[in-house]
């Protein structure tokens, strides 16, 4: 099974009305990054152990770690979660910018050092959520 067909069966297995909001999300966040390479995580480890929420990647950047070793990931990623959506923004250097910069403006939303919380789409301001992504894969694309 290729990418786009494990990202459809995710978001395709999800209950009403997540299911239609994860198609929405995905749609729109493709028209924000048009020619973004495309993951798909299952959040099982190497065992076949779910470790994490299954998860859909978007972009490329490469990831350097303290011990010098280094690997490629996604910038954006997207995660259907008991309460609602997660929205990753990966590799941002400043733990305080999302929460600080676009918290109060998304609405109904947590938001944490890289991760945007929220229970519908209707409870955010989605051009908001857009520009926190924009921003999200422009500081990854400088590092």
């Amino acid at each position: 099974m290729n990418v786009q067909e494990q990202i459809k069966e995710y978001i395709t297995s999800q209950p009403e009305p997540k299911r239609s909001e994860m198609h929405a999300l995905h749609q729109r966040i493709l028209q924000v990054l048009p020619k973004c390479k495309l993951w798909f995580l299952d959040g099982k480890d190497d065992k076949g152990k779910i470790v994490a929420n299954p998860n859909i990647g978007y972009g490329l950047q490469t990831i350097k770690y303290a011990d010098g070793t280094s690997r490629e990931f996604y910038q954006i990623g997207i995660s259907a979660n008991t309460t609602g959506i997660s929205v990753y923004i990966i590799g941002l250097k400043d733990k305080k910018y999302l929460a600080e910069t676009y918290g109060k403006k998304l609405g109904k939303a947590s938001v944490t050092g890289y991760c945007i919380k929220f229970k519908t789409l209707k409870d955010i301001n989605i051009d908001i959520l857009e520009e926190a992504i924009q921003y999200g894969v422009e500081q990854s694309n400088l590092s």
